[in-house]
């Protein structure tokens, strides 16, 4: 007798080694697997993945008005406006739209308002929303070793929704966490896997990882995972917590921090984020065993904490600001107190000078500088030490400082998005040690300096977007540790020097198609290993995005 027709449903699994000894074949019988991590369901049962999209729109305001007023439409007494901003906060996640619908039943005007207003300062809603989803979502976690629980609780650390830097994250990884860079990068992608943070998706990008450069790779993060990230983070008295995370103020800090100014916190990561800030709107605060601090606003101008200064620990700082302009930041002559300071990030900031400014940062490892003015006043720093420099979107920016030429040790050295630059200056040569160099949208550069030739130990270069380069230099023959090369939409760029046959090493190179023939007969002559990527021409606006 012929076998009934069975499907056999495991839904939410999260380790392999419980679903190993569930799967099994047999005639008539399929299985249907819901999990958050597909990694885990070996190949050989594996016939189809469906990737579950979120609702849109209309189908999100349908399910929570189906749980907050019992129908699917807004009720016509009910505020529109209101309603669509608490459903921003479900970002069309069917478990966020069961729970928060469900805490607003029946609630009035004000609830609703309330939960806007927290939703707009990074707050958990209610209580029941804590009770409801994120206890729901954090059997997520339960199921990632210590080490990989503890990178994504970091994630806490900055704003839901806006599209940061995956290098911010890997540096306290590496920093902090004690990670190797590699080991990092699984950790990234692992927690990427489990739809618990979101990566651009950019296959080009993410093979530079391999070099140590994270820098146009970025990720967000849903703002329910956030809020996962800092429920479980924030279960300690706030004092003891390993992570202090200040969710999003107007004006001023928290008002139960104030309450601890003459006692100790023990956390090890510190995250503030506020409007405007004077001097005077600070209070001492005692951060003894702090090694990373964040410090995001929204506002034309803001003064670093006071008590920056006495957080000896200190080995990260990054400072964002969110506001549409640069903001003038003062007070940055406190960072050349810190001796332990090994990264400092500053995004979309006026630096102005002060009377400090000759004090160096003795051991400063890696100095971002993003949609920055006024570099020339950041406080000098140890040239000797540093191993990772990045200048991006410094648009006003027409002659490099003399001083990024001189740093024997770095590894990473790139200058992006800086428009008028129209000379590099000879004295690039003296990077010896460089592995990746970034050269990328830079219009106004028309070539490239002979002492290029002398980066031996380069495996990474990166001169896409240079429309105005008119020539690769034969020098360039003499990079004889060159992997990678990117240089689409050089349109400028004709045609290849000969000494191209030479670069042995290289391994991938990504460019237009009339250059392309070029490189496939270097590659025919020379380069057998070569694989020549065919770049079309792609228009974006993503980087419009915050």
């Amino acid at each position: 007798m012929q076998s009934e027709p069975t499907l056999m449903i495991l839904d939410d699994v999260w380790s392999k080694e419980d679903l190993d000894k569930l799967l099994f074949e047999g005639t008539r019988y399929k299985t249907l697997i819901t999990s958050r991590d597909s990694s885990i369901i070996s190949k050989k049962f594996l016939n189809e993945v469906y990737q579950l999209p979120l609702l849109g729109e209309q189908d999100a305001l349908s399910l929570l008005c189906f749980w907050a007023f019992g129908q699917t439409s807004i009720p016509s007494m009910i505020d529109v406006n209101l309603v669509k901003k608490v459903l921003e906060e479900c970002g069309g996640l069917p478990l966020a739209l069961k729970v928060i619908g469900s805490s607003l039943k029946g609630q009035t005007h004000v609830a609703w308002e309330r939960a806007k207003s927290k939703i707009l300062n990074g707050e958990i809603i209610s209580d029941y929303y804590d009770e409801g989803i994120l206890r729901c979502l954090e059997s997520s976690i339960d199921s990632l070793d210590d080490v990989v629980k503890e990178c994504f609780l970091d994630l806490g650390l900055f704003p839901k929704g806006k599209k940061i830097c995956v290098d911010v994250l890997l540096q306290i990884w590496v920093n902090i966490r004690k990670i190797k860079w590699q080991d990092a990068i699984d950790i990234l992608f692992k927690l990427a896997r489990r739809n618990l943070i979101n990566l651009s998706n950019n296959q080009r990008i993410k093979r530079t990882l391999s070099y140590g450069n994270a820098l146009e790779l970025n990720f967000f993060q849903h703002d329910i995972i956030r809020d996962l990230s800092l429920y479980l983070g924030c279960k300690d008295n706030v004092e003891d917590r390993k992570r202090l995370l200040m969710p999003r103020r107007e004006h001023d800090i928290l008002e139960k921090w104030k309450l601890y100014s003459n006692i100790a916190f023990n956390a090890q990561v510190v995250s503030i984020h506020t409007g405007p800030m004077e001097e005077s709107q600070w209070h001492e605060m005692l951060f003894p065993k702090a090694e990373v601090l964040v410090l995001l606003f929204n506002a034309s101008e803001y003064f670093l904490p006071p008590f920056v200064k006495t957080m000896k620990n200190l080995k990260i700082i990054m400072v964002f600001n969110y506001g549409s302009k640069r903001a003038i930041l003062k007070g940055l002559d406190a960072l050349s107190s810190l001796n332990q300071l090994k990264v400092v990030y500053l995004e979309k900031l006026i630096s102005i000078p002060n009377e400090s400014n000759g004090n160096i940062l003795d051991n400063l490892e890696n100095l971002s500088l993003s949609l920055c003015k006024g570099i020339e006043n950041v406080p000098k720093f140890n040239s000797t030490k540093i191993r990772s420099f990045n200048l991006d979107h410094c648009s006003d920016l027409e002659d490099l400082p003399s001083s990024i030429f001189h740093m024997p040790n770095v590894q990473l050295w790139s200058i992006t998005n800086c428009h008028l630059v129209q000379n590099l200056s000879h004295s690039i040569g003296n990077l010896l040690n460089l592995r990746v160099l970034r050269l990328s949208a830079m219009p106004g550069l028309k070539e490239l300096p002979t002492s290029i030739g002398a980066l031996g130990l380069l495996e990474y270069l990166d001169i896409s977007l240079c429309e105005n380069l008119r020539e690769l230099l034969e020098e360039i023959g003499k990079l004889k540790s060159l992997i990678e090369l990117d240089m689409r939409e050089c349109s400028s760029l004709k045609k290849l020097p000969k000494a191209v046959c030479q670069l042995s090493s290289l391994k991938h190179v990504m460019c237009d198609e009339k250059i392309g023939k070029q490189w496939l007969q270097a590659k025919r002559i020379s380069i057998p290993i070569l694989e020549v990527e065919i770049i079309k021409l792609h228009f974006s606006l993503d980087w419009l995005d915050d």
